[in-house]
């Protein structure tokens, strides 16, 4: 399913114009996108949860520095998710 075809959805069951369908729809994805960027959990109570990982980058075969040090990369910020069931 597409971005285009919830809309669709939105436009069928409620009536409303499918460009106000897609506003909706924009909106309501760009602040589950802003919600993620900081770092925070969004849980959307029988559908699904979100959140960023915070698990740290894997190290590679050249991830020392020069004396030896062995370097940690930053956490990866890959989102997650679960069934919200």
């Amino acid at each position: 399913m597409r971005k285009a075809d919830i809309a669709n959805e939105v436009f069928d069951k409620l009536g409303i114009s499918k460009k106000e369908s897609a506003d909706i729809l924009e909106v309501i994805l760009n602040s589950i996108k802003e919600v993620l960027k900081k770092g925070e959990m969004v849980k959307i109570a029988g559908f699904w949860k979100f959140c960023r990982s915070t698990e740290a980058g894997s190290e590679g075969s050249k991830s020392k520095d020069r004396r030896g040090d062995r370097n940690h990369p930053p956490p990866r910020g890959d989102i997650q998710t679960e069934p919200g069931l």
